[in-house]
């Protein structure tokens, strides 16, 4: 496995983002900011993740999210 010292999201789960976004926004301000279901209605970590995975469109917003709220 080669380093990725240009990559800040190298080493970093999914879960390790969503848990760090939502530690700084809270699942009601996150909603706001990805305006998905799975933050708007009934948030939950295992619903929320399982979607993520599905669906790169949105996992693209949170990593994206992700990088803003650590610059």
């Amino acid at each position: 496995m080669s380093d990725q010292p240009n990559n800040p999201l190298h080493g970093k789960t999914l879960q390790m983002i969503l848990e760090h976004l939502v530690t700084q926004y809270g699942w009601e301000q996150l909603g706001h900011l990805i305006n998905i279901n799975c933050f708007n209605n009934n948030p939950n970590f295992k619903s929320s993740l399982n979607f993520l995975r599905k669906t790169p469109w949105a996992r693209k917003k949170v990593e994206d999210l992700f990088l803003k709220s650590i610059k």
